[in-house]
């Protein structure tokens, strides 16, 4: 005979969601109007199309347009100063201090924006290994936002949802807008971060990247002062033997992209941790995939993934269609989709692998100078992890329009809130300790700079990948770079032996040579605010300008 009471708990789930028994807004000040709580993906979509705020694709999945803002805005990411931050954050451009009386009229302001609205509630997890788990509640104004986190974050059980206790909380209000004049934000729209009161606040913009990025600025704060945790900016994924793979990168480097592997469990796409039992686990329960040029053919992981459930944003559908032009960058060319990670065939479910035997550095290189795989030794390997050299690609943050070039601490400077020297202790103490290998993987452009050269082909680059993982690349022969010391292959089964040394690429050597040392004197150059910091080994690593 079948349990009725459990199939009507999976009913009232599945069509209602449900409210834990110990649940108010009225703690924060909110005044419920009609609050929808951990509504199932299907009736968060339904409300979306019926209110005209998304479009259904033939996918299944749903599109919306997040608004003003098509990708994340850093300079108005905010953290408030009081005691418990004031001698423990890396105050800078990414870290902005915020007076904690002007948190306080700005969160009552956005509560009066909030009362009487109908608004969306979710209850979820962050971090797959439970010993450091970190429950969240979210307040969204709408409900793809709140799709977004069904999407991207853990989901507890029916057990754990009736008995949820937040941790934090997280407002998310896209529709208010803060007055800079008296509110201390830089414009209308803005992120701060309330280490004390444990609460975010999200206003004024509709890109559902910040919910994501605010909590991983809050476990980058937690973890490693709390449970000596690293947390990273990466994508993870295991082999067929139980190897563990780890990807650093900026968006636009390939994160996502890469860490997708038809042959590999996929761990997580962006954010994870490594504990001091040397297990890594991921942060986030789904993953936001960048989609400008996707086709089944190039990434077919993350093409399928694209299905009833997922969250399109900002994307350009067909003439007369509901089918998605995946080329079309007209909107924006930080075009992204959400799905579960039950969404990718093989993902490893729980995320968490083993000690990784591979780390890679992926850097989008606009200057062509970096070779498309190289092999790091740890004094490069510390070096190029407190640089962070990429370039940002159009579209990721607001007023990028072609790549910059960029250096970013730990490869992921906005999200990190201690001095990167402690994130690069902690990662260079288990790079030595396990024996890993180190590879700095350029996916950028070859043959010349953006504007001259192409592209490093996709097909080449997980070939490269694929030789580092089964070891075919411990027996290659390697050459030196002259200017930045580290080695590279001469040769790879399934990659032009011509790419692999970048100067070979360049039809103008001499060119090559003068842009590798002006490469070489900006590493150098925005290294000396580290350089008090680094050791002898690190400096080691660093490139050498030649005279």
């Amino acid at each position: 005979m079948p349990n009725f009471a459990v199939l009507i708990n999976k009913i009232i789930m599945r069509e209602f969601g449900i409210r834990p028994a110990d649940s108010s807004l009225t703690d924060l000040g909110i005044l419920e109007g009609e609050a929808h709580w951990n509504l199932p993906p299907h009736q968060l979509t339904a409300m979306d199309v019926a209110a005209g705020q998304a479009k259904m694709t033939n996918t299944g999945a749903i599109a919306v347009d997040t608004g003003e803002f098509t990708g994340r805005s850093p300079k108005d990411k905010f953290i408030v100063k009081d005691t418990l931050t004031e001698n423990a954050i890396w105050w800078n451009e990414f870290n902005i201090p915020f007076d904690a009386s002007k948190f306080d009229i700005l969160y009552s302001k956005m509560i009066d924006y909030l009362n009487g609205k109908s608004l969306f509630v979710r209850d979820v997890f962050a971090c797959a290994d439970s010993r450091f788990r970190v429950s969240i509640r979210v307040i969204n104004e709408y409900a793809w936002s709140n799709l977004f986190v069904y999407n991207m974050f853990l989901k507890p059980t029916q057990g754990e949802l009736k008995s949820f206790n937040p941790d934090w909380h997280i407002i998310n209000a896209p529709g208010f807008r803060s007055d800079p004049n008296t509110d201390g934000t830089r414009q209308h729209n803005f992120t701060i971060v309330d280490f004390r009161r444990r609460i975010i606040l999200i206003g004024g913009s509709g890109y559902t990247g910040e919910i994501k990025k605010s909590v991983f600025s809050v476990l980058n704060f937690i973890l490693p002062q709390q449970h000596n945790v690293l947390p990273m900016h990466c994508a993870a994924n295991i082999g067929k033997l139980w190897d563990t793979a780890i990807f650093f990168g900026l968006s636009g480097t390939g994160k996502t992209t890469l860490s997708a592997d038809a042959d590999r469990k996929l761990i997580g796409d962006d954010e994870h941790g490594w504990t001091p039992d040397n297990l890594i686990f991921n942060f986030e329960g789904g993953c936001y995939a960048k989609t400008i040029d996707l086709s089944e053919e190039k990434e077919p992981e993350i093409f399928n993934a694209i299905r009833t459930g997922a969250l399109l944003e900002n994307v350009v559908f067909k003439t007369a269609s509901n089918e998605v032009n995946f080329a079309d960058g007209s909107r924006t060319q930080n075009t992204r989709v959400s799905y579960p990670i039950e969404h990718i065939r093989n993902a490893a479910i729980p995320s968490i692998g083993m000690s990784p035997k591979n780390i890679f550095f992926l850097t989008c290189d606009a200057f062509g100078i970096l070779p498309p795989i190289s092999r790091l030794t740890a004094g490069q390997a510390a070096f190029h992890f407190m640089s962070g050299y990429t370039a940002k690609v159009a579209g990721t943050e607001e007023g990028v329009k072609e790549p910059t070039m960029t250096f970013s601490a730990c490869f992921g400077a906005p999200f990190m809130p201690l001095h990167p020297a402690k994130y690069a202790e902690m990662l260079s103490k288990k790079i030595q300790a396990g024996g890993v290998n180190v590879w700095l993987v350029n996916t950028g452009w070859t043959g010349g700079a953006y504007g001259t050269g192409k592209r490093m082909n996709l097909k080449v680059t997980r070939a490269l990948i694929a030789a580092a993982l089964n070891g075919n690349l411990d027996e290659a022969e390697y050459k030196t770079h002259d200017v930045f010391g580290f080695e590279f292959p001469t040769s790879c089964a399934n990659a032009p032996v011509e790419v692999l040394n970048p100067r070979n690429t360049w039809s103008d050597k001499d060119d090559y040579d003068k842009k590798a040392h002006y490469l070489a004197e900006s590493f150098l150059k925005n290294f000396e605010k580290f350089a008090d910091y680094a050791s002898e080994e690190i400096m080691n690593g660093a490139p050498k300008v030649h005279a």
